[in-house]
């Protein structure tokens, strides 16, 4: 089976966030340098549902970091945390509406020189493993907050990847939340996919 390229556009992210990030799973994220292109399909995303979900940057209402959770879908909501880490979110829903998915883990496919260079001295199965380190190994960071990921130019942007069946998508509670207030804490709002990374490249190819 081929990798499919043709970039989301505005009516996937336009769909209730939770949908978004289950659907997110099995895309291909992209982030273009020059002409080179870094890349990798997406194993794990996190939702984040407005104001009411007490997990949300947006819980206490609208500030300076969450603005672009608040402004059009299908755009990069990059924030910084812990002082060293930059996390890349995928905003959803309707204008005004503060929804967003963390993408949490991918396995890399294109660029893996650069992406080594970027996780020297890492093991290549850690090199994107969370998303700190996914931001890392694509060489993803605040400057690229705000991008429209439906440009077909754009250089960072979310392609179709391959099809994960249904059966080897997980979901489960957020973690790293243990801020958050019930029901919020326990909501099943992170999905993984369960599959080898063997599998994953006798996908793409």
């Amino acid at each position: 089976m081929k990798m499919k390229s043709p970039i989301r556009e505005r009516d996937f992210y336009l769909q209730p966030v939770v949908d978004v990030a289950r659907a997110l799973i099995g895309k291909s994220l992209v982030h273009q340098i020059g002409d080179q292109a870094v890349a990798g399909i997406i194993l794990e995303t996190e939702a984040y549902d407005g104001e009411q979900d007490q997990a949300c940057h947006a819980r206490s209402g609208k500030t300076k970091r969450n603005a672009v959770m608040y402004g059009p879908a299908g755009h990069a909501y990059i924030y910084f945390t812990y002082g060293m880490h930059w996390l890349l979110n995928c905003v959803t829903g309707s204008e005004g509406y503060p929804a967003a998915v963390l993408i949490r883990s991918i396995h890399p496919t294109r660029g893996l020189e650069m992406i080594a260079q970027n996780r020297m001295d890492i093991t290549p199965a850690l090199w994107c493993d969370g998303p700190a380190k996914l931001t890392r190994a694509l060489a993803i960071d605040g400057t690229l907050n705000g991008c429209d990921l439906c440009q077909k130019t754009g250089v960072l942007r979310v392609e179709e990847g391959i099809t994960i069946p249904e059966e080897l998508i997980q979901a489960a509670p957020r973690i790293g939340i243990g801020y958050a207030s019930e029901p919020w804490k326990s909501k099943p709002w992170r999905f993984t996919a369960q599959m080898l990374p063997s599998r994953i490249d006798e996908l793409i190819k």
